[in-house]
């Protein structure tokens, strides 16, 4: 069996990566289990000298990893480029912060010394998407090498070249032997690799329906999971909102990556005393979004990573035409080689509608009129999606109630679009998953944080 690393630009296949077999499945865990029991007595110093090490190879490999990314999933060559950068920064943001974030919590009691202490667990298995095929990586082999942990990777088998060259990055940068392994599998191995008795947690980044399957295994197995899983991000625009501002912001959260991002603006929805404005302007905006050859920095976006994703996403578009939706610009398959759709809004979008209700994975814009604030805030939580958010308003106070107390999401932003800071907590509510990545809280998910009592 063959994983084929396939240009979406042009349907023509790159390479064919030999599946791993059983044997070669076994050698790499059982390689990464006992590099474990070295590693966590490996010090903190040493560690993180070694993901600076990682960011200086990611550095000085740019061009060739970005390559990499957009020739396996279309990702415009700039947007790749800045991928690559961003995991150079996650790496040097953990050898600066993992020392402080590992220290003891202690915790005052009738002992002579109490506290928590943070020890590693072993190896914990990453499960991730294409869509960010460095990034997702690398926020999560960050934190966890620099903890104590080891990495396994089971990446998308549709970026077997992107998944054998984070492997080469931290080999480079002097990394222990089998510290961090890629798997060439594909999902149907994954339910044996998590009840391995060696593999001790693991963390995926998908769809729910992919959530939900691996939560059941690691749950049977007692296995700790975190799960960072789709969304339909809404963007509330309220009446008193600089619309100009709204509007750049918002077209930014909506093209990023062609739209393929679980954090990508979705929803947009609007008080009606600013739609007609609003809805004029955004799809002004959309209108001029240029699509072509991804390595052509001239153009704003690539073709999606996969044709079955274009066809999924255009009969979405029909579907909620079909039901009412009025179509603002986009909506149709280009009469060209690769996987490309144009930036798309859909007007007037209602309950019941696809694109009200479902994940938009593509370039696909629904506006949704509310009556007023709390309609929105009301229409802005209709949803079985809990990932991110976003208010705009020139009412800073507003906003941060709004953006804390009222937006059921694992992060709201106020006036600007949702992204991922290696700073700050990620991770979702309700159907979008559960646990954190990033910052401290994503450090501590795969630690035991150990209570010690001295008397």
């Amino acid at each position: 069996m063959y994983l084929k690393s396939i240009n979406p630009a042009t349907g023509e296949v790159i390479r064919e990566y030999e599946e791993f077999h059983s044997d070669e499945i076994n050698e790499a865990i059982e390689g990464n289990y006992k590099a474990f029991k070295t590693w966590r007595k490996t010090d903190i110093a040493e560690r993180a000298n070694l993901l600076n090490n990682a960011a200086k190879v990611l550095r000085d490999k740019l061009e060739g990893l970005a390559f990499n990314i957009t020739s396996e999933m279309g990702k415009n060559i700039v947007e790749a480029r800045a991928e690559v950068e961003k995991c150079a920064k996650v790496c040097e943001y953990y050898a600066q912060h993992g020392e402080e974030f590992l220290q003891p919590e202690i915790i005052p009691t009738e002992a002579q010394e109490s506290y928590a202490a943070m020890q590693p667990i072993g190896p914990v298995l990453a499960i991730m998407p294409w869509n960010f095929p460095l990034w997702q990586v690398f926020r999560f082999a960050a934190p966890t090498l620099m903890a104590g942990n080891v990495g396994l990777l089971k990446h998308a088998s549709n970026v077997p070249a992107c998944a054998l060259s984070i492997e080469n990055v931290f080999v480079e940068a002097g990394f222990p032997k089998d510290v961090f392994r890629s798997l060439l599998i594909r999902s149907s191995k994954i339910e044996k690799i998590i009840a391995d008795k060696r593999v001790k947690a693991v963390t995926l980044t998908g769809s729910t329906p992919a959530g939900k399957a691996v939560a059941a295994t690691a749950g049977k197995h007692l296995k700790k999971c975190v799960l960072e899983l789709g969304g339909s991000d809404p963007y509330v625009i309220l009446e008193d909102a600089d619309i100009d501002q709204a509007v750049d912001a918002c077209v930014a959260g909506r093209i990023l990556n062609a739209g393929q991002s679980c954090i990508g603006a979705k929803r947009f929805i609007i008080v009606e005393n600013a739609y007609e404005e609003f809805a004029e302007k955004f799809t002004d905006k959309m209108r001029e979004i240029t699509i072509g050859d991804p390595f052509d920095e001239s153009k704003n976006m690539g073709p999606l990573a996969r044709y079955n994703f274009r066809e999924d996403i255009h009969r979405q578009v029909e579907n909620s035409i079909a039901k009412g939706a009025k179509l603002l610009t986009g909506g149709y398959v280009p009469n060209r080689d690769g996987a490309f759709y144009p930036a798309t809004v859909l007007g007037d979008v209602v309950e019941g509608m696809v694109a009200y209700h479902e994940e938009l994975f593509g370039p696909v814009a629904s506006l949704i009129r509310a009556k007023d604030e709390q309609d929105a805030i009301r229409i802005a939580n209709d949803s079985i999606f809990g990932l991110g958010a976003a208010v705009f308003t020139k009412d800073i106070e507003k906003g941060k109630r709004i953006a804390e107390e009222e937006l059921d999401a694992g992060c709201c932003f106020v006036n600007d679009f949702v992204r991922s800071d290696p700073r700050m907590p990620f991770g979702g509510v309700k159907e979008s998953g559960y646990g954190r990545e990033l910052s401290h809280y994503g450090m501590k998910e795969f630690m035991n944080i150990k209570g010690v009592y001295i008397k």
